[in-house]
């Protein structure tokens, strides 16, 4: 019995009905949507909130992320922690303006085993700046180190066969492949940034208000492949 996997392919599923793909997940978790107000949080300080800026896209942020990939598994391949790596988020779809920060999406053997790759991740330059627990286990690094005009970096860590992984990825795709789509993302991305940073919003805030366009683009891809 196979199932899709998130990039489209099909993969022999695994116990349980998972996708032996471990940066796919079952349909079923893919779906559904684990929005957790999370009260076991934790962060380092960070500075005042900045203004959030929508500048038009960089072909250079390809080589940004594959120059962060290679620092990154080649951190974490001793300890065999590394799983997997995706470029994510707006400055992985060509064309798409976005904020200047490249996000990745990092999967690990186990996220809650920090031991196994923090330490290395903070000697490639890699701070771990959040923790969330009960939302797959997710926790948030920032580049210490990025030099004057390279673009930031969030690093997102999760686990093997994690729902919002294949998310990621299969939004990434079906903004690569769907011009009408990606014109609404942007749209809503310009429109949010600007009353954001008018009432002095964080980024929090930012994505909160591009979450209605986000859900109907997801319908969208859930609908096309039969989910829903």
């Amino acid at each position: 019995m196979t199932q899709p996997s998130a990039d489209g392919a099909s993969a022999q599923e695994a116990a349980g009905g998972v996708s032996a793909d471990p940066k796919s997940a079952a349909i079923a978790d893919i779906i559904t949507f684990n929005d957790v107000k999370d009260p076991d949080l934790w962060t380092r300080p960070t500075t005042p909130p900045s203004v959030i800026a929508i500048v038009d896209h960089d072909p250079a942020w390809t080589d940004h992320f594959a120059e962060a990939a290679h620092r990154i598994r080649r951190a974490l391949s001793p300890s065999g922690a590394f799983v997997g790596i995706d470029h994510v988020g707006s400055t992985s779809v060509p064309g798409l303006p976005a904020k200047p920060i490249i996000d990745i999406a990092l999967v690990v053997a186990d996220p809650t085993a920090e031991d196994d790759y923090v330490p290395a991740l903070a000697e490639a330059g890699f701070g771990l700046t959040l923790r969330e627990p009960a939302w797959y286990e997710h926790r948030m690094f920032k580049r210490l180190d990025p030099e004057p005009g390279q673009p930031g970096c969030n690093l997102h860590v999760f686990g093997p066969r994690c729902a919002e992984v294949a998310r990621m990825r299969l939004f990434r795709d079906r903004l690569r492949e769907h011009a009408v789509e990606r014109e609404a993302y942007e749209s809503v991305k310009r429109t949010s940034a600007a009353e954001s940073n008018a009432v002095g919003e964080t980024v929090m805030g930012y994505n909160a208000r591009k979450q209605a366009v986000v859900r109907e683009i997801y319908h969208r891809i859930f609908e096309a492949r039969g989910w829903v």
